[in-house]
């Protein structure tokens, strides 16, 4: 059944009539409306964004002094740009250039100026401590319109999350040796073909001091790599010399029982990599952990009611032994002090814990795999926790206490607070993959993309009530 051109429409064998239509015609200019507002909905978030945006203290952002060039976009308007484009799954600043044309939520940030993606990447680049100042007080803004009341329980957690580089730019400390006496061995072939060259005045059909030019920077290159592995396998080495001392200690108070631990190598592991393109990234389990890939370990500490972010770094390191602490004085850094932190068991070890404890912050991390889900016992009723015993180790003790009703139930928290938010933020908001590289550039990266899934989070968040109370307290926050 169509329609037919040209025809009056009529009636169908069965006795319908054609469907119709909305006409739609291209060829009449389209005119924007004379406000581009009537476009966006009242409720739309970016103008949340740009509300609580503008209302902020950006005095820290960088702008040029006058006499300096041409006119420069305020800090406002670029802030709030690039928090919506992040809200909204656009990370790469010639895509936030492009969405300037095409976006009409984004052509009302700019109020119809287009900047360049040199201009967007400029003032990502140059702005790295005032975003970060940026993220707490967006935290402000949430705890002034009481949407977050207290920080209580946070879960930590890290994430892998692609480098801006191939895993095939990667080179072995073994294959790096190879190369290395490879490319030696030839020098040394070149040098010797050039000074019999010289001698008998013949003319050569290579370009020889082009092609040991080319091998000599090769080697510096590879060189550079090894002496970088080697660095990192000293201070690993350090780390894991103390571990074990403390291992060993531990094994000969309890006279000699139990497996005694055995001591690190001193060699450097011959599959220790470096990457040339992003060298500060890391090979590291992805995904379930059936593959590798070229990474950074990105970590987040989430406000177990709120499920917004309280704290976020970035790790190349592959673990998060290392992790516990430093997130947590990361979370104090920003004003807040959590009365519990929930881990799971790639965050344990006693002197992590003792160290949060230190701190006046009570740990509750899993000391091995926990199954998701409930046990069956539990769900009837029936799970009963054992008396502990009064010589009972640290690891002992905190499986105890994961094994009481209120650990239980706090450590089920953690499953649905920030695990979610990764999932938020890898599929709902689109990161996949970092644009930037080095560590620095990738830290200030995470802590834009934190930022702006808190601000959306804040969105879904408010009432109609606390709209009101939220712009008032980012007023409040300048």
């Amino acid at each position: 059944m169509g329609l037919v051109i040209g025809k009056q429409a009529e009636p169908d064998n069965l006795g319908f009539m054609p469907a119709k239509f909305v006409n739609i015609d291209r060829n009449t200019p389209m005119l924007f409306p004379e406000d581009m507002r009537d476009w966006l909905p009242e409720g739309h978030l970016v103008h949340f964004i740009v509300e609580v945006v503008e209302s902020l203290d950006l005095s820290a952002f960088e702008v040029n002094v006058r006499g300096t060039g041409s006119g420069q976009y305020p800090p406002s308007m670029m802030l709030s740009l690039l928090i919506y484009s992040y809200a909204t799954g656009r990370f790469s600043s010639r895509e936030i250039e492009q969405a300037s044309w095409s976006d009409v939520a984004v052509r009302y940030i700019c109020a119809q100026t287009h900047p360049d993606h040199d201009t967007i990447c400029t003032f990502r680049r140059r702005n790295r401590k005032a975003f970060e100042r940026f993220f707490v007080q967006v935290l402000e803004v949430a705890a002034a319109s009481q949407v977050m009341r207290r920080v209580g329980t946070v879960s930590i957690d890290g994430t892998k999350i692609r480098a801006n580089a191939s895993k095939h730019s990667a080179m072995s400390y073994a294959h790096a040796q190879k190369n290395f006496e490879a490319l030696e061995k030839e020098v040394a072939i070149l040098m010797e073909k050039a000074e019999q060259a010289d001698a008998q005045s013949v003319a050569c059909e290579l370009d020889l001091p082009d092609e040991i030019n080319r091998r000599q920077t090769r080697k510096a290159r590879i060189k550079e790599a090894m002496e970088v592995i080697e660095s990192r396998h000293r201070e690993k080495l350090a780390q894991q010399q103390q571990q074990y001392e403390q291992k060993k200690q531990g094994w000969e108070r309890r006279g000699g029982r139990g497996k005694k631990p055995k001591e690190p190598p001193q060699q450097v592991n011959p599959k220790d990599q470096y990457n040339f393109t992003d060298p500060q990234s890391r090979i590291m389990k992805a995904g379930t952990g059936g593959h590798f890939e070229q990474c950074y370990n990105a970590q987040a500490g989430v406000d177990t009611e709120t499920m917004l972010i309280v704290a976020n770094r970035l790790s190349n390191h592959a673990t998060d032994k290392q992790q516990l602490n430093a997130c947590i004085d990361k979370i104090i850094a920003n004003g807040y002090k959590p009365e519990a932190v929930l881990a799971d068991h790639g965050y344990y070890s006693e002197k992590e814990v003792q160290q949060a404890q230190d701190k006046g912050v009570e740990a509750y991390i899993a000391v091995k795999k926990h199954s998701h889900g409930k046990a069956l016992e539990d769900l009837l009723g029936q799970g009963a926790t054992e008396a502990i015993r009064t010589d009972a180790s640290a690891t002992e003790l905190m499986k105890h206490k994961l094994e009481t009703p209120h650990g239980k139930d706090l450590y089920r928290q953690r499953k649905h607070t920030v695990e979610p938010v990764f999932g938020i933020i890898k599929h709902c908001m689109g990161l996949r993959q970092f644009l930037t590289r080095g560590i620095e550039n990738v830290s200030n990266e995470w802590n834009l993309v934190c930022s702006a899934y808190n601000l959306k989070r804040l969105f879904r968040l408010k009432s109609p009530q606390q709209a009101i109370a939220v712009s008032g307290a980012a007023d409040g926050a300048r």
